[in-house]
């Protein structure tokens, strides 16, 4: 899993609330379990003018020009601004996938559905809860100013502005571990290795015929 330290990134703003993962990414792009392929399809009903299916050449469908990630000045955006209860509606580690494949890293929010918030750090994306305030004034500056771009720094949990502005943000210290240091589950358990091995040796001599039936 790719590490995330600090990051300044441009913003691209979502203006909306309840958005759910089937908006994120749509049930019939979740035929496959790859963690690829599926960044063309984010946000596939509101980027495109026609309907989506898997396997289409995604650079000649009609785009929706009126939608954000459409447009010329947000292209590359690695912040995602959203509204409250960000990533609703059905399980879907598809959801975190498709971000983070087009280019997110983070996504700022008032709040988020559990599911989708547990699975953003399980792949590798940081989802920051600033208050409604905050994010007012940060959707605020990023439409009055092309190019707007926001440095997250996770070690100090802190969003700041190109005005010097920070916003602290809370995260769970495992979490904030696991991010910093590039380890998803199997990350973790990898860290153990060697007590592992250590362990099968020990367990192959105390019982080799459960390995022998194992080999058969």
């Amino acid at each position: 899993m790719q590490k995330f330290t600090t990051m300044t990134g441009l913003v691209a703003p979502l203006d909306r609330a309840n958005v759910d993962t089937d908006q994120i990414i749509p049930k019939q792009f979740l035929k496959s379990i790859k963690r690829t392929g599926f960044g063309v399809n984010l946000f596939d009903e509101w980027r495109y003018l026609d309907e989506g299916y898997p396997g289409q050449d995604n650079s000649v469908r009609p785009l929706n020009t009126e939608f954000v990630l459409n447009q010329a000045r947000y292209q590359g955006a690695q912040v995602l601004l959203a509204r409250q209860n960000f990533g609703c509606g059905s399980s879907r580690e598809h959801a975190p996938w498709a971000l983070d494949e087009y280019g997110f890293r983070t996504v700022i929010s008032s709040s988020f559905a559990d599911i989708f918030f547990n699975n953003c750090f399980k792949n590798g994306l940081l989802p920051v809860v600033l208050s409604e305030a905050e994010l007012d004034q940060l959707f605020t500056e990023c439409e009055a100013s092309e190019g707007y771009a926001l440095t997250i720094d996770l070690a100090a949990q802190e969003v700041r502005t190109p005005s010097g502005a920070a916003f602290s943000f809370e995260v769970d210290a495992f979490r904030k571990h696991c991010l910093i240091n590039g380890l998803d589950d199997i990350g973790l358990t990898l860290q153990d290795a060697d007590a592992i091995s250590a362990f099968e040796v020990k367990a192959r001599a105390a019982r080799p015929w459960v390995f022998n039936a194992l080999a058969r």
